[in-house]
This record gives C-alpha cells, structure tokens and sequence, in this order.
C-alpha cells in the first residue's frame, strides 16, 4: 500500500511561484507513474502534469511553459514547481500515483491561491 502527502500550498501574488512536494511511503518501489491533478473552486478535477519512473514527463497545455514536474527517487518525493502562478491556477492540488499490481492512490490534496 503507498500512502501520499502533498505539501508546499500557499497563498501567492499572480507571477509568483510556489513548489509542491509529494512524498510518498510504504511499498513505492511499485510507483510507476505519479501526477499532479486540480479541482478549482466549481471545476471539475483536472490533469496537470506527470511524470514516469523513467522520467519522462506530460503536461496540461495550459500549464506546460509555466509548470515542472520532478522526482527525487531517493527522497520517494515528487515536486511541481509552479512559475508565473495565474489566478485560474488556484485550486486544490492533488498527488495521484500508481503502481503495478494495486488501485491508484490519491493524496489529501494541498491549497494554491493565487490572489492580490
């Protein structure tokens, strides 16, 4: 079982920046694929971006020149550093990861506010 926490949501002015951690635990040398996804106030859930055990990477077209998904294997910790933060980029930002053999896990979700 692999049990996400999200953290690094804050409150920033538009054009900031702000950088999310996912950290997972327990059997992660099954995570193969990890994600970042949001849900606006009233929105649906969204895609954001992902990233592979191999690295590579898949981004949301509105956030790919602004977004970077990373992964530090050793820290089992996934990152979103976010730039140029818009006030539609305020949401509930949500780890998502999956690994061989078992059901994706979903973390608890951590607030971005993007406001002046």
């Amino acid at each position: 079982q692999v049990h996400l926490v999200e953290s690094g949501g804050d409150r920033v002015q538009p054009g900031g920046s702000l950088r999310l951690s996912c950290a997972a635990s327990g059997d992660t040398k099954k995570i193969y694929y990890t994600a970042w996804w949001r849900q606006g106030p009233g929105t649906q859930r969204e895609f954001v971006a992902s990233i592979l055990s191999t690295g590579d990477t898949n981004y949301a077209d509105r956030v790919r020149s602004r977004f970077t998904i990373s992964k530090e294997d050793s820290a089992n910790t996934v990152y979103l550093q976010m730039n140029n933060l818009k006030p539609e980029d305020t949401a509930v930002y949500y780890c998502y990861a999956q690994s061989s053999g078992t059901s994706p896990v979903w973390g608890q979700g951590t607030q971005v506010t993007v406001s002046s």
